[in-house]
């Protein structure tokens, strides 16, 4: 990993908490990811599953954690199973975790080799009632190929017919959304590198380049600041690119006059930063280009002050449609007419202004969190309005990631990222 080592206080609270919430004489697994195949003998670069990221710390392939409140030995409450390692493993694929090693970044005492796991998870499934699947529940997951926990299940379920079970997933959508203060100054590190990386980038641009050179130039800003890279696929979309929402081509020569939108992020110990800015491909705003930048920036403070604890994310969407609205009608894109014969399920603004405004993000970019809950503090989300213009050959979104507080208005863990247009004009012309 090119990341720092994480304090092991935050598994250790994290299990606590999970543990909490299970029910009497269960048990709960938690796999990680498959490394997935290409094709010939290529793979795709691993990436844990964060769930047992989370609960354990471990970013290791073959990995299992397994929570046992009420085991009978005190050593079962907590056990983890990581690949035995050898000389012939270290010299092809480099050092694996030993179990000290397993021991010092996870808290957890009790670690064996994952040889070891059917004897052990059969001896400690006698003891337990239930067992708590991690089923994936996420409201945007769309998942086809069939994963390691779902396999897990499907054997689990055939070889203890008469067990219960549960799901974990519940658990933890509230745990997850509510971020611990170590992984908020995580989350503040991805924040900061992506400010390296987007201030390189306002010294770079210029008529002409193009948009995976910026691309580049980010990656190469965020690798050399021990990120692993992008935390999503990266969006470089200079002129009418713009308005397509989820541009990743990034293959076009950049243009004098055009606005370049960047929605990109850099990821810190598997935590993502989701960051949106849109500038001028010469270094100056043009007037219209510079009004409508003023009307999203606008409806992106207001509707920041609305991430408060106790505010439903539902109800948020609404009033921010609401300014858009106002702001839109100011741009001349909408009249009263447009207003009063819009259609409530897709109201007028929705022509130019088609997403949501905020999303949860944490271990994920779109992370855990449950909708219908209200807002509380230490949850952390994205504020991300935008204008898309197809008839004028441009589109602005402008995004921050901010955290909920206890009181007063949320923290920005963007506060640092040049956003004003006057300050973007003067880096870009420095």
């Amino acid at each position: 990993m090119k990341y720092h080592q994480v304090d092991n206080s935050l598994y250790i609270k994290n299990r606590k908490n999970f543990m909490a919430q299970m029910r009497e004489s269960s048990i709960a697994v938690f796999n990680s990811n498959d490394i997935y195949p290409v094709s010939a003998d290529s793979t795709m670069p691993f990436q844990q599953h964060r769930d047992i990221l989370y609960l354990s710390g471990v970013d290791q392939e073959e990995s299992i954690l397994l929570l046992f409140p009420d085991s009978v030995e005190e050593k079962h409450k907590e056990v983890l199973f990581v690949r035995e390692t050898n000389d012939h493993i270290a010299v092809w694929e480099g050092a694996k975790l030993t179990k000290e090693k397993a021991t010092e970044v996870s808290g957890i005492k009790t670690v064996y080799w994952l040889s070891d796991f059917d004897k052990i998870f059969f001896e400690l499934m006698t003891q337990a009632d239930t067992i708590y699947f991690n089923t994936n529940e996420h409201y945007r997951q769309s998942v086809e190929t069939e994963t390691r926990e779902q396999r897990f299940i499907k054997d689990t379920k055939a070889k203890f017919p008469a067990h219960s079970w549960a799901k974990s997933n519940p658990i933890l959508q509230r745990l997850r959304s509510v971020k611990d203060p170590i992984e908020i100054e995580l989350m503040q590190q991805a924040c900061d590198i992506t400010e390296k990386g987007f201030r390189r980038v306002l010294d770079f641009v210029k008529p002409g380049v193009w948009e995976y050179e910026i691309e580049a130039e980010l990656m190469h800003e965020f690798l050399r600041n021990r990120s692993t890279g992008f935390a999503y696929t990266p969006i470089i979309a200079s002129g009418r690119n713009a308005n397509v929402l989820h541009y990743i081509e990034n293959n076009q020569k950049c243009k004098e006059g055009e606005l370049i939108l960047m929605d990109v992020g850099a990821e810190y110990a598997k935590y993502s930063s989701d960051m949106s800015r849109t500038i001028p491909v010469s270094g100056k705003f043009t007037s219209r280009q510079r009004q409508v930048y003023n009307a999203v920036n606008k409806v992106k403070e207001e509707a920041t002050k609305m991430l408060v604890p106790g505010t439903l994310w539902k109800e948020y969407h609404v009033e921010v449609g609401k300014l858009m609205t106002s702001e839109l009608m100011k741009l001349g894109l909408l009249d009263k007419q447009d207003v009063q014969n819009e259609n409530p399920e897709w109201p007028a603004y929705k022509k130019y202004f088609m997403h949501g405004t905020s999303h949860h993000i944490g271990l994920d970019t779109h992370d855990y969190g449950i909708l219908w809950e209200p807002m509380k503090p230490n949850m952390v989300f994205t504020v991300e309005p935008g204008i898309y213009i197809p008839e004028e050959g441009f589109g602005i979104r402008l995004e921050d990631d901010v955290v909920v507080q206890e009181s007063g208005e949320p923290f920005n863990l963007m506060r640092n990222i040049p956003i004003d247009p006057d300050e973007i004009e003067e880096l870009m012309n420095a």
